[in-house]
């Protein structure tokens, strides 16, 4: 959230959560809380976010996925530079399977189709692969333990450092 904040390209972070303690610790970070009104999911959630800020404004609107603790500021100016260019554009993840970020200039639809091999799904609706290099840590999501390995060693911030550096639980015998 911090690094997507900071970077001069985002004009603002919607997040769409029924969540109470999410969205404090979230608008106290300065993201504008939409309520989850579809209740359906991960992608009409993202419809609704980004109908939200249209609602308000013609503009451009970008998915970006929220398990990215490796997130350079630089690197998603890069990448949101690029989605300029076309009506849509997503990046993959790390794997080439998925997808970490979509985004669709002021006017275009905004189709998200994230889960599983979103990647192919993206492409055949017509949106542009962004074939950056350079940009890993907007591709790295983090699903399982080894991603989170990378994660950190490409630096992550400090919210995720300092959950990162408590040991975890003994488990009960």
């Amino acid at each position: 959230m911090a690094a997507a904040l900071a970077c001069a390209r985002v004009r603002d972070v919607v997040v769409v959560t029924d969540d109470a303690v999410a969205a404090a610790a979230l608008s106290a970070l300065g993201a504008r809380i939409v309520p989850d009104a579809p209740g359906a999911g991960l992608n009409a959630a993202l419809a609704h976010g980004a109908r939200s800020v249209r609602a308000v404004r013609p503009a451009a609107v970008a998915a970006l996925n929220a398990d990215l603790p490796a997130l350079r500021t630089g690197e998603l100016a890069r990448v949101l530079d690029f989605a300029s260019g076309f009506p849509s554009a997503f990046l993959r993840d790390a794997t080439g399977i998925g997808t970490t970020f979509l985004a669709a200039v002021s006017g275009a639809e905004f189709r998200p189709s994230f889960g599983g091999p979103s990647g192919s799904r993206h492409l055949a609706s017509g949106a542009v692969e962004i074939a950056l290099s350079g940009v890993d840590s907007v591709r790295r999501d983090v699903d399982t333990a080894e991603d989170l390995r990378v994660a950190l060693a490409l630096g992550v911030g400090p919210h995720t450092a300092r959950i990162a550096a408590v040991p975890a639980p003994v488990p009960d015998r």
